[in-house]
């Protein structure tokens, strides 16, 4: 199941208070560790704190899950082409 690849694994939960007060030592140990850690306000998860690396690789996979999801929408819809109107269309790509 694609949604899978995007769960966020939590193994360490920090309380917001303990957030402001030890920043900098929180932000190293996830610097080193790289495992994202929720964030709680008054008992309730509040934010996951990631590295910024993991966030962008987040992003760039739910661009692609996202274009993958249009794709099938489109065949659903029949908007598609021959490969020879495909590759007409993409000619200057393809170069």
């Amino acid at each position: 199941m694609l949604l899978l690849a995007f769960e966020i694994p939590t193994r360490r939960v920090e309380l917001v208070t303990s957030l402001k007060r030890q920043a900098t030592k929180i932000l190293a140990d996830l610097h080193e560790n790289k495992e994202p850690i929720l964030i709680t306000e008054h008992g309730l998860p509040s934010a996951y704190l990631i590295d910024v690396a993991d966030y962008e690789m987040m992003l760039q996979r739910m661009q692609i899950l996202e274009g993958i999801a249009k794709g099938e929408n489109d065949i659903r819809e029949g908007n598609t082409l021959s490969q020879s109107d495909a590759r007409a269309k993409m000619h200057k790509w393809l170069k």
